[in-house]
């Protein structure tokens, strides 16, 4: 039966996308094609003033970094594309800091890394990274560091440096928060929508919109496969009398007993839409017209024992079923007019019955208890 898909709320929802957010891959192949460029620039600098282990070092990334997206490009493989190039910017800033790359002044790209770790990855993950970059900034700027490696940094620059990275971090990470809220609430808002537009309010079943569009879809796989299905016609005997001795409210009861004992009845590939006021379409895949008819008629017998209570009172009602099972050659037009004419045979025969192709398949009964 129909079911509507609804957004994980989970941190990651990079498989989810809202309107205008740019996919995370196509960001990663453009951002490793706006890198390639930069590294090479930069190490044909190193190579001119005689800095070979930064020349091979800037040529090692670029090339390590076009790998990863010709991988991608040949995989399709999302995660395996964001895990390498995480692991590779991280490497590659780390150098450009450590390494004191264009006389120190390298390190300020540290400060791209917070939103893109942010923005690619998960929450946990970008706070991970984060701090893992923060802490080795830490460690460089710290004696350690100094005993390790030639830095050219300042106390003062330190100081600052170490503040503004923090201060963008917690920033990227307060922003990436309100992102993902805001996207989890258009994706769980779009999921309403979408369940709204293809079910009834009252009962929960599929509306008449989805009915015909799970009709067309069974259809094509007839005409496809050549298997049948075959449709249900189900209308609620004599519901003007209950809506006019008991009111509205015990009809919509009514009808939502009814629904739930279609459901109830019905397999999980079998679709139940509300069709019209008290009227309920019934798909059947895989299903010939004799078993359709079985299946009819235990609903009918389901429904014709459930019953609601209002206002002190114990109410049931029955069904009359018009059942067909598509035709070779026949439109989807022609196989729901005779299930239509097979549930007015139902109806002018005495209700509480099912018909098929103008054949009382069930005898029947009183119509309202």
């Amino acid at each position: 039966m129909t079911e509507s898909a609804t957004p994980v709320s989970g941190s990651d929802l990079s498989q989810y996308r809202v309107k205008g957010e740019i996919p995370v891959p196509s960001l990663i192949i453009w951002l490793t094609l706006g890198a390639i460029p930069l590294l090479s620039f930069f190490a044909l600098r190193a190579y001119f003033r005689a800095e070979t282990d930064t020349f091979y070092a800037l040529i090692a990334a670029a090339t390590l970094l076009s790998l990863n997206a010709v991988v991608y490009l040949v995989s399709r493989r999302d995660t395996l594309l964001r895990r390498g190039f995480i692991v590779l910017i991280t490497i590659l800033f780390l150098y450009l800091a450590s390494a004191a790359i264009e006389d120190g002044a390298a390190i300020m790209w540290l400060f791209a890394y917070p939103p893109i770790i942010f923005y690619i990855s998960e929450a946990r993950v970008g706070v991970i990274a984060c701090s893992g970059g923060l802490l080795a900034v830490v460690l460089l700027f710290s004696p350690l560091g100094d005993m390790i490696f030639e830095n050219p940094y300042s106390i003062s620059f330190r100081i600052v440096m170490v503040a503004a990275f923090t201060f963008e971090m917690v920033s990227c990470y307060v922003l990436d928060q309100s992102r993902r809220r805001s996207k989890l609430g258009l994706l769980k808002l779009a999921s309403e929508f979408e369940y709204a537009a293809k079910h009834d309010a009252l009962t929960g079943l599929a509306n008449r919109r989805e009915g015909h569009v799970q009709l067309d879809i069974e259809y094509e796989r007839y005409r496809r496969s050549d298997r049948p299905f075959s449709v249900l016609l189900i209308d609620i005997d004599l519901f003007k009398q209950i809506n006019d001795r008991y009111g509205h409210l015990a009809g919509d009861k009514m009808i939502v007993l009814v629904a739930s004992t279609l459901r109830e009845q019905c397999r999980k590939i079998d679709t139940v839409a509300r069709w019209g006021g008290e009227e309920f379409l019934v798909i059947l895949p895989e299903t010939g017209g004799r078993e359709a008819c079985n299946s009819a008629n235990r609903i009918r017998e389901a429904v014709a024992a459930a019953h609601i209570e209002f206002e002190g009172k114990l109410l049931s009602a029955t069904i009359s079923v018009g059942a067909a099972e598509v035709q070779q050659g026949e439109s989807m037009d022609r196989l729901l007019q005779r299930a239509d004419e097979a549930l007015y045979q139902a109806k002018t025969s005495g209700r509480n019955a099912v018909f098929q192709s103008g054949v009382a398949l069930v005898g029947f009964g009183s119509g309202l208890a």
